[in-house]
């Protein structure tokens, strides 16, 4: 471990996983330490899963210049476990989580103590903005853009006005909280916050998005790595599903559908192939209306190319799920709940007891 913190009387903690951020720590870090807070004291924990690139040494030279600066190691490597090692140390009465990948405004984690010291949330956060950096980092940051590439996720758009949410991207918590519920799940990467959030919902707590909170994602530059993030998405959403039945929503279901589509619609029985290749038919007009709706918006070349995008996506995904159902097994009442009318969903998410 390298770096202290002065003052001892910390308000808040901010956790950062990292690993082989070389090209973009210095400037995201150097950010993240020009949080406005006059008055509160902070602490960064930096949570490094054994960088090989120089990412160590970057951060080492931050903690050496300024006090607020922690550095520790990572040993399991995936970011819940690196975050489980900052809570265990952490000093704040708060802990924020903060992305490598993600620019925040300076003001975040001022307007997030201010909301959360109101007593009656328990998660802080605001919205997932994507914002490319590359020709294919700029194409999927478009297609997050729309609908059909966000899924009814609530805090991956733009918002002018705190709305409750069911699931978060990092934000603040109250250390006592995550204390009491045992941290991040280690074991659900890279889904760690939605079960997080699904665990927080079901002890009764409530989650909030600021619209002033929003923060910039730089999502991945290439198809391939967009296609083993949304696998390894699709698998912990399955494995969340089954412990917390009630966070699965109707949207998740559709890349699974997508899938299932497919292979019906060259299945040997024709009423199966039927229904298949009506289904894949509707996926390619929803394909086509999107594309052609970021083309009216100015996409340009990029709007043609969204398609590949979304199917990259939505295959991803929907295989990662299924493959999940294989290894965790079949998500049976989550699926229910999922098929229940809205009523019935909030009614059987109210009476739902704390889960782990």
């Amino acid at each position: 471990m390298s770096g202290t913190t002065a003052n001892d009387n910390v308000v808040a903690t901010v956790l950062v996983p990292v690993l082989n951020e070389h090209e973009t720590i210095a400037d995201t870090a150097t950010a993240m330490l020009r949080q406005e807070t006059p008055g509160v004291s902070l602490e960064f924990i930096f949570l490094d899963g054994g960088s090989t690139d120089g990412t160590r040494a970057v951060l080492d030279s931050l903690a050496a210049s300024d006090a607020r600066v922690r550095v520790m190691g990572n040993p399991k490597r995936v970011p819940p476990a690196g975050l489980n090692v900052g809570l265990s140390v952490a000093r704040g009465h708060f802990v924020a989580r903060m992305d490598a990948h993600t620019h925040y405004p300076p003001h975040y984690i001022r307007r997030a103590l201010e909301r959360i010291e109101h007593g009656d949330v328990a998660s802080v956060s605001g919205p997932q903005l994507p914002h490319g950096h590359g020709s294919w980092s700029r194409r999927i940051a478009r297609a997050l853009e729309s609908p059909l590439g966000r899924g009814g996720a609530a805090y991956r758009r733009e918002i002018d006005h705190e709305i409750e949410v069911d699931s978060a991207f990092t934000g603040m918590w109250p250390k006592e909280l995550l204390a009491r519920l045992g941290g991040w799940d280690e074991s659900a990467y890279p889904n760690e916050d939605g079960e997080l959030s699904a665990r927080i919902v079901e002890a009764g707590g409530r989650l909030v998005c600021l619209p002033e909170l929003s923060a910039r994602y730089v999502p991945r530059d290439s198809l391939g790595a967009l296609r083993k993030q949304y696998w390894r998405y699709g698998q912990s959403r399955a494995r969340t599903a089954v412990i917390h039945p009630s966070s699965l929503r109707r949207s998740h279901l559709a890349p699974p559908a997508v899938v299932l589509s497919a292979a019906a619609s060259v299945a040997p029985l024709r009423g199966v192939r039927r229904l298949g290749r009506s289904g894949l038919t509707l996926y390619c007009l929803a394909l086509v209306s999107a594309s052609m709706l970021d083309q009216a918006k100015g996409g340009g070349r990029d709007a043609i190319l969204l398609p590949a995008v979304f199917v990259t996506m939505h295959i991803a995904w929907g295989a990662g799920f299924l493959e999940g159902c294989r290894r965790f097994g079949l998500p049976t009442q989550a699926l229910l709940h999922a098929a229940a009318p809205p009523v019935r969903r909030r009614n059987s998410q109210a009476g739902q007891g704390p889960r782990r």
